[in-house]
């Protein structure tokens, strides 16, 4: 029997764990399909076109395949297996119905939990204590088709979304591993999802990264460790700054500097202030609704990141006073 053809829309890390597995395993890859980094994010992963270029397999970066021409051109490829790892876009259902054999996706959650954009990052937030790697049926809902195979990892108390991200991209290669025989044979199990335990959670900003003084220390902690490095990182306004030059920062009168960055803290039990209230300045201790938070890596926008004591900061400033009213976790 002929190799199955297979055409790949991947991404990521977890993209260029499963395109390995795909080419290490003999799979005759048609094509990859990716995007261009964008220029705005961090890149602090691996690049899918990269190792696509070094075996030889042809990359395609349009900004949407789901257009007339480049549906026709995915039906000249004659694929008999699609896979989606960790792409970006919606692929249409014209281009999931091209393959004979089915198209698969590998989605970085418990299926039916966490449905949608960036689910670690959310599993985090949310203090769960364990996600991991689905494989599935696509159908024309994201994330909502039949089970192939899954692996489970824990999320320990003190990971950032970057140590589950590891865990998770590890086991994302060792679900495709599992499946892919059964994938090639067109036999692939099927066990649907169950929708009274679906949640679906949407895309996040750099600007959701804001703290609300207002939230449970555990929970400001749990916000900071799903944004940290290499995140955007989770952030408060302060309105009346001292911000000293020696640390390279911009003056107090800028206002762009009044940014203050949380890249790491200690969820403490005991608060005695108001929200946003520092408590003290070494160590540094905000308030929050429930607890305080110690801050023990912090950075004003536009100077180098801090720990210490010498962040400008003094007993009793109010933290994001002016925007808290708006802010959510």
């Amino acid at each position: 029997m002929a190799e199955p053809g297979v055409v790949v829309f991947a991404y990521h890390d977890v993209g260029v764990e499963c395109l390995d597995t795909l080419v290490s395993r003999g799979s005759r890859v048609l094509a990859v399909f990716t995007h261009r980094d964008n220029p705005e994010e961090k890149i602090w992963f691996r690049s899918v076109a990269q190792l696509a270029r070094q075996h030889g397999i042809p990359v395609h970066t349009p900004d949407s395949v789901n257009t007339p021409e480049w549906i026709a051109r995915l039906r000249e490829m004659k694929p008999d297996i699609i896979f989606s790892f960790y792409y970006r876009n919606m692929i249409c259902q014209e281009i999931l119905d091209i393959p004979r054999l089915g198209a698969f996706n590998l989605h970085g959650s418990l299926l039916p939990k966490y449905r949608g954009r960036v689910p670690i990052n959310w599993a985090v937030l949310n203090g769960e204590t364990e996600t991991g790697a689905t494989l599935h049926h696509m159908v024309k809902r994201p994330d909502a088709g039949d089970i192939i195979d899954q692996e489970a990892v824990s999320i320990g108390p003190r990971d950032t979304a970057q140590d589950v991200f590891i865990k998770v991209t590890a086991a994302a290669r060792q679900v495709l591993e599992r499946s892919l025989a059964a994938i090639k044979q067109g036999c692939a199990p099927r066990r649907p999802q169950d929708e009274s335990q679906a949640s679906y959670f949407g895309g996040r900003k750099p600007d959701d990264g804001r703290i609300d003084w207002r939230a449970d220390a555990r929970q400001l902690f749990n916000l900071i460790r799903a944004v940290t490095h290499p995140y955007p990182g989770a952030f408060t306004d302060v309105q009346d700054a001292q911000m000293p030059r020696a640390q390279g920062c911009a003056g107090a009168a800028d206002v762009e500097g009044r940014r203050f960055f949380v890249w790491w803290a200690e969820p403490r039990p005991d608060g005695a202030g108001r929200p946003g209230q520092v408590v003290s300045v070494a160590p540094l201790r905000v308030a929050a609704g429930n607890g305080s938070l110690e801050i023990t890596k912090w950075q004003w926008r536009g100077g180098p990141e801090q720990e210490g004591s010498m962040h400008g900061l003094r007993p009793g400033q109010i933290l994001g006073e002016a925007t808290s009213q708006a802010a959510s976790v």
